[in-house]
């Protein structure tokens, strides 16, 4: 029996682990690349205009601040597994709150190294940083988490809006902001670059990150994804409730950022922004919501393609690095730089063929019988004795 990690490092055997998280992991993958990869190239128009269109429709309506949520709830799920399974073998609170505190260090390091080293889009660090502030919380009341989350969903949502108004406004200037327009010349500036204003994004950015951990938390509780079929019912409900209300709440956007729809008025922005956002956070659960009842209808059928991708969502954080490799060799004026070459359109295609990569080497990996690196290194050093 071999043994394997969740998303939070503990060890399990590979029989053992449920299907709902890791396929939900592996398909979230493809999310992050669609949601990133556009924004490593300056110029969304170049290359088919209806293709473009239709990518910037899409991008705004399914991956911008959707994949995320599902990222950071499935995170906040893999730290529910965690605590669950370690008060199972015995150990005490405290013991499990150091755990949880070392894991946020090193995921914080191995982030920081990750967005410095490679693309400066990274969310490990920034889990990292939340986790390390509320450890506690993992142990919390249902009716903490209820309220810290809706609490913080106010402000993070506020931010996201004016992040997105923001861009909104360069945009229809002529002068979209992404990525590219920060990209520097040589690879020795670009380790230096960033490194003044990463603190500050990091520490605003586990405002936004908080509020979908805390529901991943609430939800890892209840075994929602390790034993959907006791909870179809519920998965059902939110699955079509919530991605019927983010899209609901998300299309205006959608035609807004892809000229579909025009608007002066800043008040009606805002209030596109705000709804976009927060349905994000809805979408994003409906999505692992979704999956969950995939892996219903699955059960023990498991095709080649389901065990691709339950292996590559078993190495979700060495992928996800992966993805920065991939995007620093491609897109940077000191490697392929590729930044100025395609538009909206291919950077899709690069992202599926990134993630039709990932999904090969991954089943590769399982087949070999090699747990993801990025994973094994963190468990080791997570779980160092020290003292």
């Amino acid at each position: 029996m071999t043994q394997t990690l969740n998303a939070s490092g503990a060890a399990i055997s590979t029989s053992a682990r449920s299907l709902a998280p890791d396929l939900a992991r592996g398909f979230m993958l493809l999310a992050i690349a669609l949601a990133h990869a556009p924004a490593l190239v300056g110029d969304w128009s170049l290359g088919p205009a209806a293709l473009n269109t239709a990518v910037g429709f899409l991008k705004s309506l399914l991956a911008d601040n959707q994949a995320r949520a599902m990222f950071v709830f499935l995170f906040g799920y893999g730290l529910g597994q965690l605590a669950y399974r370690q008060q199972a073998r015995g150990e005490e609170w405290i013991s499990v709150r150091k755990l949880l505190r070392r894991r946020g260090f090193w995921l914080l390091v191995i982030g920081s190294l990750n967005a410095v080293v490679l693309v400066p889009i990274d969310i490990i660090a920034v889990y990292g940083l939340t986790l390390l502030m509320a450890a506690p919380l993992v142990r919390a009341r249902d009716a903490v988490l209820g309220w810290t989350a809706g609490l913080t969903l106010i402000p993070a949502t506020l931010l996201l809006a004016w992040q997105s108004v923001r861009a909104n406004t360069l945009a229809a200037a002529g002068t979209p902001e992404t990525l590219a327009s920060y990209m520097e010349p040589d690879f020795l500036t670009h380790l230096v670059a960033g490194l003044p204003s990463w603190p500050v994004e990091t520490l605003i950015a586990c405002l936004i990150v908080l509020p979908g951990m805390l529901m991943g938390i609430w939800a890892a509780r209840r075994r929602i994804l390790d034993e959907p079929e006791r909870h179809v019912s519920l998965l059902r409900r939110v699955t079509w409730g919530f991605l019927l209300l983010a899209v609901a709440g998300r299309l205006p956007a959608a035609l807004l950022v892809s000229g579909v729809w025009a608007t002066e008025s800043v008040p009606v922005q805002w209030l596109v922004a705000v709804a976009h956002d927060l349905t994000g956070y809805l979408g994003g659960v409906g999505m692992a919501a979704a999956v969950g009842l995939a892996a219903v209808a699955i059960g023990e059928r498991r095709g080649p393609f389901t065990t691709a991708l339950v292996a590559l969502g078993q190495r979700s954080m060495t992928f996800y690095i992966f993805q920065s490799v991939v995007w620093l060799a491609l897109f940077y004026p000191f490697t392929l730089g590729l930044h100025d070459a395609m538009g909206a359109a291919a950077t899709w295609a690069v992202a599926a063929g990134v993630w039709v990569v990932s999904l090969l080497l991954a089943e590769w990996m399982r087949r070999a019988g090699w747990r993801g690196p990025g994973e094994v290194l963190l468990r080791k050093l997570s779980y160092k004795k020290t003292g």
